[in-house]
């Protein structure tokens, strides 16, 4: 069966030279890498892989997969994704978090307010939340005419998610107002991706009780490797011992092994492999960056499961450009350009897109491609 990803060129970003770092910030302020990789890499060893096609589709009946051919002429969409304007070729927000808190110290942190004001108006713009694993594996299911969003969030810091007396999420953490946001906009889905250091939101002996909620609620739980070390300053073993320790905490804490990493700083080893897997260890089938822009669709020649871009969650202010390149800014540009975004036809069976678009899509999706 074809994955659902088709790796593409070498995409560097270099932050420095953009002048996109972020000063105060442990996530965008090195300049990340990437490195091209080939596609239809197997998990590691002793660990079950990970579903790689969209439910229901016609990738996951067993059936034999069609034989990609670039002049087979692809059918007609339907009326509905057609009405929509569905491209599924379009860009998709990854947006990167790191501390809320009720009065920001640091240039990364959010205000409770402002992140309950970006998810709402995610949630008022027909944004539809997506865990970081669905969007590498290509297990994109939202409603016709919605836009995937995914939201990742680094460091494991008590503002993303904690539990009061009685287990819930505790008020006013990242977490909380998501769920709320779920409540008060039907539709919305309260999902998140967070990628977790040593230190799992302050909870100290309560870890596992919380990640299990996480869980068990939608949300997805990703490493960042154990004390957010540079790895392109370490060895080999080093790497491997940073991410490999994160992987066994939180193997023993949920039972269960990691699907996608993220880049402390956006700092790439030496050698990008050593940070994809391990043998039984680990091995991730998607690595995000600190970037400064959407990422491709993962049905798009251009996406690189290995090199993800993502967006940092700011206004538009003066410092590192945020007035074009973070948040706020896309989310407009997105919004006055909305043919540039991914659109759902809403069939996770189906990959829609306009017909001037066709030469974008990677030749392992042409089977499964609709146009209009």
């Amino acid at each position: 069966m074809p994955l659902l990803h088709k790796l593409a060129a070498v995409l560097v970003v270099v932050a420095v030279v953009l002048g996109l770092t972020l000063p105060g910030d442990r996530d965008a302020r090195r300049a990340a890498t990437a490195v091209r990789a080939a596609a239809g890499e197997k998990a590691a060893a002793g660990r079950p892989p990970v579903p790689s096609v969209a439910p229901g589709s016609p990738r996951a009946s067993g059936t034999p997969t069609p034989t990609p051919s670039v002049t087979a002429p692809i059918p007609p969409a339907t009326a509905e994704a057609a009405r929509v304007r569905a491209d599924e070729l379009g860009m998709v927000p990854v947006l990167m978090y790191h501390r809320i808190m009720k009065k920001p110290e640091l240039s990364l942190d959010r205000s409770v307010q402002e992140f309950r004001d970006e998810v709402n108006r995610l949630a008022d713009e027909g944004y539809a939340p997506i865990t970081a694993a669905e969007f590498v594996a290509g297990r994109i299911d939202v409603p016709a005419g919605r836009h995937p969003v995914v939201l990742t969030f680094d460091d494991s810091t008590p503002g993303h998610f904690g539990l009061d007396a009685a287990g819930n999420p505790a008020p006013d953490t990242a977490v909380a107002i998501l769920q709320e946001a779920a409540r008060t906009h039907p539709g919305f889905r309260a999902t998140a991706t967070f990628y977790l250091n040593k230190d799992i939101f302050g909870l100290g002996d309560r870890a596992a009780d919380g990640l299990k909620w996480l869980i068990s609620h939608g949300y997805e739980i990703g490493n960042h490797t154990v004390t957010h070390a540079d790895l392109s300053r370490l060895s080999k073993q080093g790497v491997r011992a940073e991410i490999g320790g994160m992987e066994d905490q939180i193997v023993a804490l949920t039972g269960a092994h990691t699907t996608t990493f993220a880049y402390p700083f956006g700092a790439v080893p030496r050698k990008s492999e050593w940070a994809r897997a391990d043998g039984a260890r680990y091995g991730f089938k998607g690595v995000f960056l600190a970037g400064w822009k959407p990422s491709a669709s993962p049905f798009t020649t251009g996406f690189d499961r290995w090199a993800i871009d993502r967006v940092r969650s700011e206004g538009k202010i003066k410092e590192n450009d945020c007035r074009q390149f973070c948040s706020t800014a896309w989310l407009d540009y997105l919004d006055k350009h909305p043919m540039e975004r991914y659109t759902s036809d809403g069939d996770p069976a189906t990959v829609t897109f306009p017909a001037a678009e066709e030469k974008r899509l990677a030749p392992s999706f042409r089977p499964y491609g609709r146009r209009y």
